[in-house]
């Protein structure tokens, strides 16, 4: 097991509209920075995104500190998650969860850890939460004109 601390943070230009996920992981002096973006997407999913790629892109099981200023995604994977699952996926209004695909793949991979989910508050000058929010504006400037768009 090691010790890492994960930021992470979505954007979006529109809801819905173009989007772009960030996250830096950091170890002792050792960064890694990791961000991409989609077209069509929400603030939401692009917070999932954000959490997923950097669990994807670790290479063993980990002891690890998230820090998201999302508190969609801080609640719903330290509380609400319980009770979807145990309601086969469904809100307590029996309405489906919404991003129940990426609350499933975030589920499976956060049972390959032990994390710890920390909600920071976001635009308040933490350095590391404005990193992960300039990684997923990044992903949105990336995001190649589509056809339509081109001149």
């Amino acid at each position: 097991m090691s010790d890492l601390d994960i930021y992470t943070d979505g954007a979006c230009k529109g809801n819905p509209g173009p989007g772009g996920w960030g996250a830096l992981l950091r170890t002792g002096t050792h960064e890694k920075e990791l961000w991409g973006g989609e077209r069509d997407t929400t603030n939401n999913r692009m917070e999932l995104t954000a959490v997923i790629r950097a669990l994807e892109a670790l290479k063993r099981p980990v002891s690890a500190r998230i820090y998201t200023d999302s508190k969609y995604v801080q609640q719903g994977i330290s509380e609400w998650i319980h009770g979807w699952k145990r309601n086969g996926w469904r809100t307590a209004s029996k309405a489906p969860v919404k991003n129940a695909d990426l609350w499933q793949q975030l589920d499976k991979l956060a049972g390959q850890h032990q994390l710890q989910w920390i909600w920071v508050r976001g635009h308040t000058g933490h350095p590391e939460n404005e990193r992960a929010d300039a990684l997923a504006n990044r992903g949105i400037e990336e995001l190649k004109p589509s056809k339509e768009q081109k001149p």
